[in-house]
């Protein structure tokens, strides 16, 4: 009988998917004992953001995990689970889905101040390992890790705006992607 497999889920928004996506999930995948990390852009987000279109944040994160080897995976799970969004929604449903995987969740530094407005959090910690890291500028007890590439986002979309292409904090496929698209302005 094979061992359970190890998958570590990071879930967000993706809009637009960047290299801090990216160094977490190289992070992870090599210290943390998991075989796969699956991107998970949110469906619906439950706090209500406006994000560009699902396809094409779910495609971004597509083209983003080409170079992983197989190991870090896109997942749609946010679009099938039919609810609002939220996190325990999501691992209940994985969890029925795929009850031979074990779950850890990787969250960044930042979203602890947000922890109390989760749904039933405690509910997730029964379900999934949750990994903490350290995001650059968020110093907390109990992460793991170095300081993770300062970059979100919002930076991101801002400088789009501005007409600069941030090229040294998106991945080169994800440019080409909202580009050709014409997404955030491009």
């Amino acid at each position: 009988m094979r061992p359970p497999l190890q998958v570590a889920l990071l879930g967000g928004s993706f809009n637009p998917p960047h290299v801090g996506h990216l160094m977490a999930a190289h992070y992870v995948r090599a210290t943390q004992g998991v075989d796969e990390v699956w991107l998970m852009p949110t469906f619906r987000h439950p706090f209500g953001k406006r994000s560009e279109d699902f396809e094409h944040r779910v495609r971004m994160c597509e083209l983003m995990c080409q170079d992983a080897s197989g190991w870090m995976k896109t997942s749609r799970v946010e679009s099938e689970v039919g609810k609002d969004g939220r996190t325990v929604d999501t691992l209940e449903f994985l969890q029925a889905r795929h009850p031979e995987h074990r779950y850890s969740l990787i969250i960044g530094s930042d979203i602890l101040k947000d922890l109390p407005h989760w749904k039933d959090f405690d509910r997730i910690q029964q379900m999934a390992r949750v990994l903490v890291l350290y995001r650059a500028g968020y110093p907390a007890d109990g992460t793991v890790g170095p300081p993770l590439a300062e970059v979100s986002s919002t930076e991101i979309r801002e400088r789009l705006t501005r007409g600069e292409l941030p090229s040294d904090l998106v991945p080169a496929r994800v440019l080409a992607h909202a580009r050709e698209h014409h997404l955030y302005g491009l």
